[in-house]
């Protein structure tokens, strides 16, 4: 049975024009092709830069390879907090060029830096290689407070990181082991983790269930290609960084923001990820839209709901890195 639909017609008009350069089952074409795909599709959504903000290309010291960063840094820059930013692409598709306008928009808007990271791609490189290629990017921002963000598979790092960082900081072995595979000593400090702004995040939720079922077959993204995307980055199950969705407790995460879509299979992910973290005593907010699609990040030019979406989630995110330094504008 077909999953239901949305109503708003600039979303149906950006369901047309992905599917036009991106088309439903791509996941069954080789992986080179959906790469070619994926850069096509977001070479079309691309948008001007920013008056006035500066780019600059660096990398974060890894013992396998440095890991690209890219830092994107608005003419007002007020906060001393940053945002280290993971792309979404189910662990397999896209880059730093990928997503680009977004993370430069979020720096305009939030009126901070943002430095996005190009981990390692599945299947070539499987579970927790991207991990600790992301945990690299954040151990690179030195003490400076850091909110992790990232859309879809990077929304699912961006957990990975604080899940990580947690356990670090509590001695656990499996977490000690990630953030030494991404270079960092022991007997050194940890990163400063201020907050996790999680966008319709892929966290390891139960694929016979709730919007799994109710979405299965929902635009842009199926519950199919979930299980793709999944079996391919390898994750074992019941890994809580990999799945963090997993994980037995959520006491002394970071605070969190999560958006969610409606229509999209991973709804449930971050609306059970939400309220366990509120059950914990974190502190979250949680928006679900109520008309927007897996990915409507891109929509966010065309789409009135995706707008409002996009401008919340950066409020969002300049309020976690307020709370984080409050009284320490960046110089």
């Amino acid at each position: 049975m077909a999953s239901p639909r949305p109503q708003e017609a600039e979303i149906l008009a950006f369901i047309a024009e992905i599917d036009s350069c991106y088309p439903p089952k791509s996941v069954e074409a080789p992986i080179e092709r959906q790469r070619q795909r994926y850069d096509a599709l977001c070479r079309g959504f691309d948008a001007p830069l920013p008056a006035g903000l500066t780019v600059s290309d660096e990398a974060a010291p890894h013992p396998a390879r440095p890991v690209p960063l890219r830092r994107y840094r608005p003419a007002q820059c007020r906060r001393a907090a940053l945002v280290v930013y993971f792309h979404g692409g189910g662990f397999i598709v896209g880059g730093l060029d990928s997503h680009q306008a977004i993370c430069a928009e979020i720096a305009e808007a939030a009126g901070a830096e943002v430095v996005a990271t190009d981990y390692r791609l599945a299947p070539e490189h499987s579970f927790p290689l991207a991990l600790t290629d992301s945990l690299a990017a954040v151990l690179a921002q030195g003490d400076r407070p850091v909110v992790v963000a990232g859309d879809s598979a990077g929304g699912s790092l961006a957990a990975g990181v604080a899940m990580a960082l947690r356990d670090a900081a509590l001695g656990v072995p499996a977490a000690l082991a990630l953030l030494e595979a991404a270079g960092w000593r022991r007997g050194t400090p940890l990163p400063r983790l201020a907050g996790q702004a999680l966008i319709y995040p892929v966290l390891g939720g139960e694929l016979d269930a709730g919007s799994y079922v109710e979405m299965a077959e929902a635009p842009g993204l199926s519950t199919k290609d979930v299980r793709y995307y999944r079996d391919t980055l390898g994750a074992p199950e019941g890994d809580p960084y990999g799945h963090p969705l997993a994980a037995a407790d959520w006491a002394g995460l970071p605070p969190a923001t999560i958006t969610a879509a409606h229509f999209d299979p991973l709804r449930d992910d971050g609306r059970h990820y939400a309220a366990r973290l509120a059950e914990a005593g974190v502190a979250v907010s949680y928006r679900e839209e109520p008309q927007m699609v897996h990915a409507w990040l891109r929509a966010r030019h065309r789409s009135p709901g995706a707008r409002i979406a996009f401008d919340a989630l950066c409020k969002d995110i300049a309020g976690l890195l307020d709370a984080a330094s409050p009284d320490a504008p960046f110089a």
